[in-house]
């Protein structure tokens, strides 16, 4: 009998264990048994072609329309170009060297399945010497039929791993395993309608049916959705040990000061939020919650409010920024907007006014002392930072309120270090803000225990912004139409950016048969010296200098440069009216909700905004479809469901930052929403009754194996 602890190697032999270590990283029985199919074809039936990307290691399962043999230029030898299709649209595979007995066994008319890197040749998708796997039904009529019937798995493969080599090891684990003891309890599995663990791991790998396969992988995405949800609801009921200090609002405070000098009416959406935030911050229970809107849609004086609210309790807030250029831009536009309310101490400050001090990592040594000893003091009531704010020797005379700006860009270390930083027995209250829209479902997921709030009003008065895709494989003369675009901007006294995915000073990662990014330090002296020639052009990038980004991004606001050539530390944050032009290099190695929110630096005068994708993206693969719908619509919260589709929902776990898989294997969390909800319930009531799972061994050990020790602990922090 074979158990998910098992080692492999004990089950499939040293050798193709060895293989599934190297090349996906599966060691037990569970880790295979945990990596479930991508998708499933009926024999005789073809897979889709369509979705293919450049880089990916595909497995296919489609049928030979034609063989040709080609002569090779550079040497002897020939070249056997084999064009598969699965109906609507076609594959090429090419074997080089002289392979003539391929000719021979791959004949049009004949299925099978295909495997291999995904490469470009000439803007069209090639299979550079696949490897493939011919289905040859027996002559029998019964056992044709019966093989037309099967249902067959294709698993996400690898280099060298091709999806029937995982199947066949697969197989030999499932002719022994025996799983010893269903996690979820009996009467939970009869009140959901769920099949046990074994019945769904056999039938999810080797299903007997389409029914039974849904069945199996219903159950086995409530095992998803239920661990992910115990993790939070733990953390949901530990949270209230540890108290926050009481912020009530005051008569007559700075607060109030400040809401009878805005020179605007608040929206009402700012309003609503705004006193769920204060009932929040009145009580000792930690305020956890998440504020989301689209860009210039008011976050940052709802946040402030929140902060004066803090101050006049006589506390401190502290606002986390991701970049030492939105930092630095965060203090200029709350001091901005404090007017003599920000300047305690000063001549022409209020009589009630608090201090705003920026403390980051780069602060010459004296202005670093003066805001550490603020910060330490007090008399900062506000203080504004990256990291910096969190390391050891940072310390606060009473923090009641973390403000975390566009918190994904955060480590999860630095973010829980930074919830410890309240005074004696107490934790400071949480409110995590974000520009990019994340639907309902990720937020009960990913942002478990926090309550969550939504402006969804439209920036008042802000531009239209076009978006184009520049696809410079296909259409090479386009880029120089960009350039030739940007001088027509400052022509007419406007102002460009242009985004490149690297900074150019770092060896760039080894990205196989594809070319480095482009990046900052390489495009600017060749854009300066060629299609930009005389215009003023400027460099900004995150490994500057603190004094040298501020002057650059002062001579960007102030008109004295043309051209910004940046990466993405103006994605957020960053505002220059006059800029009216973006252009977006290797635009494909952006996400969609990253591209929408670098977008959103243009447009924000008076004058339309233009924003340009450049890449060499294959037309057809769903990594042009991805720039394709950022073209589509300027709607963040329709874009954020489109990345979620278009992209594994699992990596928004924190796979990247946790250094783990994906914890989401089969639970979709736009499809899955029932599920997610009905679990976050019995997850709640469970915890409820055993905080710490203890008369509950079956799913703490279920909650171990989906979400392993790094990722709970990663959940549990985020």
């Amino acid at each position: 009998m074979t158990v998910l602890r098992d080692n492999l190697t004990s089950v499939v032999g040293a050798k193709t264990a060895r293989a599934l270590d190297n090349a996906l990283g599966l060691r037990t029985v569970g880790d295979l048994m945990r990596h479930y199919p991508r998708r499933y074809a009926r024999r005789g039936e073809l897979t889709d072609i369509a979705g293919l990307e450049v880089g990916e290691h595909a497995t296919v399962l489609a049928r030979v329309e034609r063989v040709t043999k080609k002569p090779m230029r550079a040497r002897k030898g020939s070249i056997l170009e084999v064009t598969i299709t699965d109906g609507y649209r076609r594959l090429s595979c090419a074997f080089f060297g002289n392979q003539v007995w391929r000719e021979r066994e791959l004949r049009p008319g004949r299925n099978g399945l295909f495997a291999g890197k995904v490469t470009a040749f000439r803007n069209t998708l090639q299979l550079a010497n696949p490897e493939y796997e011919l289905i040859n039904p027996d002559d029998d009529a019964a056992e044709v039929d019966s093989f037309l019937a099967e249902i067959i798995p294709v698993y996400p493969a690898a280099q060298g791993l091709p999806s029937w080599s995982i199947a066949r090891a697969v197989r030999q684990v499932l002719d022994t395993l025996e799983v010893e003891a269903d996690p979820l309890p009996e009467r939970l599995r009869e009140e959901r309608g769920l099949v046990c663990l074994n019945e769904a791991l056999h039938h999810i790998h080797r299903p007997p049916s389409w029914e039974a396969l849904d069945a199996a992988r219903t159950r086995l995405k409530w095992d998803e959705a239920l661990s992910i949800q115990l993790v939070f609801a733990q953390r949901r009921h530990s949270a209230g040990v540890r108290p926050a200090p009481a912020c009530p609002p005051k008569a007559g405070g700075i607060a109030e000061a400040f809401d009878a000098r805005l020179p605007f009416e608040l929206t009402e959406g700012q309003r609503q939020v705004g006193e769920s935030i204060a009932a929040d911050l009145s009580g000792e229970h930690p305020m956890n919650r998440l504020l989301q809107g689209e860009v210039g849609s008011g976050k940052t004086i709802v946040a402030l409010r929140a902060m004066l609210q803090v101050v006049d309790a006589g506390r401190q807030a502290a606002l986390l920024a991701p970049t030492e250029v939105l930092a630095a831009q965060h203090a200029r536009s709350l001091r901005e907007l404090l007017g003599e309310l920000g300047r305690a101490g000063e001549l022409d400050g209020a009589d009630n006014a608090t201090r705003v001090t920026l403390l980051t990592g780069s602060l010459p040594a004296r202005q670093r002392k003066q805001a550490l000893l603020e910060a330490a003091s007090g008399q900062a009531g506000i203080v504004v930072g990256t990291h910096a704010l969190i390391q050891e020797h940072v310390g606060f005379a009473d923090l009641a309120l973390a403000v975390i700006d566009e918190q994904h860009r955060f480590g999860v270390e630095q973010r829980d270090a930074l919830r410890s930083r309240g005074a004696g027995a107490t934790t400071p209250h949480v409110l995590v803000m974000t520009a990019t829209p994340i639907p309902r479902t990720v937020a009960m997921t990913v942002y478990g225990d926090l309550e969550t709030s939504s402006l969804r009003e439209l920036p008042a008065g802000r531009s239209p912004i076009s978006t184009t895709v520049v696809p410079v494989a296909e259409k090479p003369a386009w880029l120089q139409r960009a350039w030739d675009r940007v001088r027509e901007e400052v022509g007419k006294g406007h102002q460009a950016y242009i985004v490149c995915p690297r900074i150019g000073d770092e060896p760039p990662s080894d990205t196989g048969e594809r070319r480095p990014a482009i990046a900052v330090l390489e495009l600017a002296p060749q854009l300066a010296e060629g299609p930009l020639n005389g215009l003023r052009v400027g460099v900004l990038h995150g490994r500057l200098p603190s004094e040298d980004k501020d002057a650059v991004m002062r001579s960007f606001a102030s008109g004295s440069l043309d051209v910004l050539v940046a990466t993405t530390v103006i994605e957020v944050g960053v505002n220059v009216p006059n800029a009216t032009m973006m252009v977006i290099m290797d635009a494909d190695r952006f996400g969609v909700s990253q591209l929408h929110q670098l977008r959103g630096r243009v447009g924000r005068g008076d004058v339309p905004g233009l924003c340009l994708l450049v890449t060499e993206a294959v037309a057809g693969t769903s990594t042009r479809a991805r720039l394709e719908a950022v073209e589509s619509t300027l709607d963040g919260f329709e874009l954020s469901k489109l990345d979620l589709e278009q992209r594994r929902e699992g990596d928004i776990l924190g796979a990247a930052q946790s250094g783990k898989r994906s914890a989401l294997k089969l639970l979709s969390l736009l499809r899955d929403e029932d599920v997610i909800t009905t679990a976050r319930t019995v997850a709640q009531r469970i915890v409820a009754a055993d905080p710490t799972l203890a008369d509950h061994t079956g799913l703490a050990r279920m909650v171990a194996e989906t979400i392993d020790a790094d990722r709970a602990e990663y959940l549990q922090k985020s």
